[in-house]
């Protein structure tokens, strides 16, 4: 049995692909597993990322999958566990990153670990224990409008003290500006003083290099994928091309979108204005009549059969609150997740081998209906989103190119960018 330097969870599935990438560009090689595996690896990697669908499901059973991947990790002898989150830290007062944080902190026997989102590439920084995106605070960045986990307060440790049975604390700027000893010195702090969560500030990328450093040995790192970028070099890795490279290109090229963020709705819009085909499923005329998705579909064929086509269910928060009115918040995004799946699985065995997935939930429900089981890791597009190479099992099993991006995540050229930076 293989084992592997680092062993990473991850909430959801472009939130995997996020800390992935971030592994790759440090020199790792790595492999994401759709859920716990239960087949051997496609090679040999030094870090696995198990790609759980958990972040909005109840937290027992959040608790129970990460539970049951991080056995699977220990079998596998990772010498450090990894727990991912949102950058945008997605949670409600009941769950699902406290619990399983305590859950995961119980099962290693370890009393301190580290919590931050934070990933200024993507412009997620944590100042003071407030989490901005970009230049504004996290509660005015549109998250206070997720239809699942409305994110109204910034201060992290707030938000995270109701979740978790440890008590919260901070390490400040002062200490992640300075020096990995420094950092440490304030979790000794703070571990004296009976904190068991440390929420980390971080600036820049050197922070999180200083903050890496600081936690080669704790067993267990939890937080956005930018502490990632700092923890290869604790197993002396080095960046290296070689760890990226996937098999070369080929086939039709389709997009999928379900996600409503502000960033994926400028990207769906310019898309559009660009020139590309977009087809809008509506969700109330579904859920009245599901068997319209066959014309939907249909109607995406006639489309890929000469250009790219894109799918989506992204709309502003008006149209969303008037669906989720009528349908119901948890109902609705169920349906819209599991109709984009199939419509991804008919686009694939229509020849699609190039598919951009937007959107977390939407992600999961895709590969979960492609049958994909493992990816490799490949070239990065924007900060936190890379191509994947794995292999679809729709009837047959076929080589499929996939991006599955967070809906927070990429420029507004993104649908279109992606392709190029593929093809080049």
């Amino acid at each position: 049995m293989t084992s592997i330097a680092l062993g990473c969870i991850a909430d959801d599935f472009t939130g995997a692909t996020d800390l992935a990438n971030n592994l790759v560009r440090a020199g790792m090689r790595v492999v994401q597993t759709v859920g716990v595996p239960d087949a051997p690896l496609d090679a040999s990697v030094d870090a696995v990322v198990v790609s759980l669908k958990s972040r909005t499901i109840a937290p027992n059973q959040a608790v129970a999958q990460s539970l049951a991947a991080l056995q699977w990790l220990k079998q596998h002898e990772a010498k450090q566990v990894y727990f991912k989150y949102c950058s945008t830290f997605d949670s409600t007062e009941q769950g699902n990153i406290g619990p399983v944080i305590d859950a995961l902190m119980a099962e290693l026997g370890t009393d301190f670990t580290v919590a931050t989102p934070a990933f200024p590439d993507a412009g997620r920084t944590v100042y003071r224990g407030y989490l901005f995106v970009g230049d504004v605070l996290l509660n005015e960045s549109g998250m206070q409008d997720h239809p699942l986990t409305p994110m109204r307060d910034p201060n992290l440790v707030r938000v995270l003290k109701p979740q978790t049975q440890h008590a919260v604390g901070l390490v400040d700027y002062r200490a992640s500006m300075d020096s990995a000893q420094a950092i440490e010195a304030g979790f000794a702090q703070l571990r004296g003083d009976g904190v068991g969560v440390a929420i980390v500030d971080a600036l820049n990328n050197e922070d999180l290099y200083r903050l890496g450093q600081a936690c080669a040995q704790l067993p267990l790192v939890t937080g956005g994928s930018g502490v990632a970028i700092g923890l290869p070099a604790n197993f002396a890795i080095e960046p290296n091309a070689e760890a990226a490279v996937l098999p070369a290109a080929s086939g039709k090229q389709a997009i999928v979108s379900g996600s409503c963020s502000r960033a994926t709705q400028a990207q769906v819009g310019a898309f559009i204005e660009q020139g590309g085909h977009a087809i809008a499923l509506d969700p109330v005329l579904l859920s009245q009549d599901p068997s319209k998705l066959d014309a939907y579909i249909a109607q995406a064929l006639d489309v890929l059969a000469t250009k790219p086509v894109l799918v989506y269910t992204t709309t502003t928060p008006e149209q969303l609150a008037h669906v989720q009115a009528t349908l119901g918040a948890m109902a609705a995004g169920d349906m819209v997740e599991q109709w984009l799946a199939q419509v991804a699985r008919a686009l694939v065995q229509a020849g699609v081998a190039q598919l951009v997935v937007a959107g977390g939930e939407t992600s999961g429900a895709v590969v979960q209906a492609l049958g994909i089981e493992q990816l490799r890791i490949g070239a990065q597009i924007d900060p936190g989103v890379p191509w994947c190479h794995g292999h679809a099992n729709v009837d047959t099993v076929v080589p499929l190119h996939i991006c599955l991006k967070s809906g927070n995540f990429g420029g507004v050229d993104f649908f279109t960018r992606a392709f190029e930076v593929l093809d080049a």
